[in-house]
């Protein structure tokens, strides 16, 4: 039997629809004297070696196997049924489009943002927040409806430091959907904030309250700010020193070793990058 694809017979029909136990079985009834047989034939085998854990293609040849046939009821040629824990859940009669075809099958393969979103957990699991970032927020926007995905994105936001963003992801779950997770990364992110809100930082912020056009108490700041990875923070500050002096101090390779230090398509990240270029263009 072939990973994907499996000729029956009466002999092994029964441990083929054994395997729809597992997954999802496509019984193509056909015949080499069909044109529309040999239609459909490659257009399935091309579907079913791409999902070779979802799918198996179980193909009857009606001319060897008539009675087989008669059994499952089929009435023309070409016929496909889909099986599912031993029984049909949908199927066709005739050539469809490989479109069709795949409609048909989406609810039993997995979708892009579940692929997307097991990297990002393997990623997660090693900590490497940076990594995840980028996997989970095309997730999101591929099902912006799924609020686990959501919640992943803000628990990988607080590792990075954004906690904004973390925040913002988090006020737009509803209160129906505030589930154990949900209270895991708010309390995350209490204890982020707390942990970002140094001495130090409390300080500065002060002295930069006192004196408000001072780039160096800015500056200072800024680092304090980065050091937490409070960056969009830090970047805002560095940009009101660049905006009147560009040459001030360290600012601007502070400004662009934050940059590079953030994630891949982080929205901060962009944002900043082009206030930059803009001021340097």
């Amino acid at each position: 039997m072939s990973q994907f694809i499996v000729d029956v017979s009466l002999n092994n029909a029964r441990e083929v629809l054994d395997i729809s136990m597992q997954k999802l079985v496509l019984f193509q009834f056909w015949s080499t004297r069909s044109e529309g047989c040999l239609q459909l034939s490659p257009v399935l085998e091309r579907i079913v070696q791409q999902y070779p854990q979802q799918l198996l293609l179980a193909r009857v040849d009606c001319d060897k196997e008539p009675d087989l046939a008669m059994q499952f009821g089929v009435q023309s040629l070409p016929t496909v049924m889909m099986i599912k824990d031993g029984k049909p859940v949908d199927g066709f009669a005739g050539v469809e489009t490989e479109q069709a075809i795949r409609a048909k099958l989406a609810a039993y393969l997995p979708k892009p943002e579940d692929n997307l979103l097991a990297q990002a957990e393997q990623l997660l699991a090693a900590q490497d927040y940076a990594g995840a970032y980028p996997l989970l927020k095309e997730a999101l926007a591929l099902a912006p409806e799924r609020v686990e995905i959501k919640l992943w994105l803000a628990d990988t936001s607080i590792g990075l430091g954004q906690l904004t963003q973390a925040e913002s992801l988090l006020g737009e779950i509803k209160l129906a959907q505030q589930d154990s997770l949900y209270k895991s990364v708010v309390a995350k992110l209490e204890l982020a904030k707390e942990a970002a809100d140094t001495p130090e930082i409390q300080a500065l912020e002060a002295a930069l309250a006192a004196t408000p056009d001072s780039n160096e108490v800015k500056e200072q700041l800024a680092v304090q700010y980065q050091a937490v990875q409070r960056s969009e923070e830090a970047l805002a500050l560095l940009l009101s020193i660049l905006l009147q002096d560009l040459n001030f101090g360290a600012s601007k390779k502070l400004y662009l070793d934050i940059l590079a230090a953030l994630p891949k398509g982080d929205a901060v990240a962009s944002h900043y990058r082009r206030k930059l270029y803009s001021l340097l263009y």
